[in-house]
């Protein structure tokens, strides 16, 4: 009998990423257990401190990075910084070449579009930085009203709880629904199941 394949998923890190974009998946996809690996990836190893100040400590910097089956990659108002920072932008371009799902919260998606990647593709963003998003990528078929997209091996979501939406549906299509309801329900998560409008109709303001 052949053992479950192990995948690694990197959650990228810039300064003032948005805490819950990265931590909402991250309580998720961490309770798979043996058959997810999370590593911590930046432009530098070392602290990196979110837009809410605390710091999580980056395991490899771009070029001793392992290979990476999953990403996924926070927005915040660090965004900004990134979409003209070239080692972002091609760490970025050649990890998601070889990786399963790259995934972004909120104006994550920004970075994502500024690369390249979601050209031909359909994708969201949060509704406050959408502007900000469509500008990056005027090839991107932008859903303004989603809550998250998937399109082949790109997942996007709008803001904060939304990402964590998204890594639940990700969970559900690489290892079942089954077990994406078994870790919502013991993380007494609300699971909102469709990504194709925002929570009870109000649009997320927050990233």
């Amino acid at each position: 009998m052949s053992m479950p394949k192990t995948r690694t998923l990197g959650a990228v890190l810039y300064e003032d990423f948005e805490l819950l974009d990265l931590y909402g998946p991250l309580e998720m996809f961490g309770s798979i257990g043996a058959e997810l690996r999370i590593v911590t990836v930046a432009e530098k190893t070392g602290p990196v401190a979110s837009f809410q100040r605390p710091k999580t400590v980056a395991e490899f910097d771009f070029a001793s990075a392992p290979m990476l089956d999953l990403i996924l990659l926070p927005g915040g108002f660090g965004t900004i910084p990134q979409l003209e920072n070239p080692a972002m932008l091609d760490f970025l371009r050649r990890r998601a070449a070889t990786a399963e799902v790259t995934m972004s919260v909120c104006s994550g998606s920004a970075i994502l579009a500024k690369a390249g990647l979601l050209d031909g593709r359909r994708a969201t963003s949060n509704k406050q930085f959408f502007d900000l998003a469509r500008a990056q990528g005027a090839a991107v078929k932008w859903v303004e009203q989603a809550r998250w997209v998937e399109d082949g091996p790109f997942a996007t979501s709008s803001g904060v709880s939304a990402g964590t939406d998204m890594a639940l549906a990700v969970i559900a299509k690489l290892y079942g629904k089954e077990i994406a309801q078994q870790i919502a329900e013991s993380t007494e998560y609300e699971w909102h199941t469709s990504g194709s409008g925002t929570r009870r109709g109000i649009r997320s303001w927050a990233c």
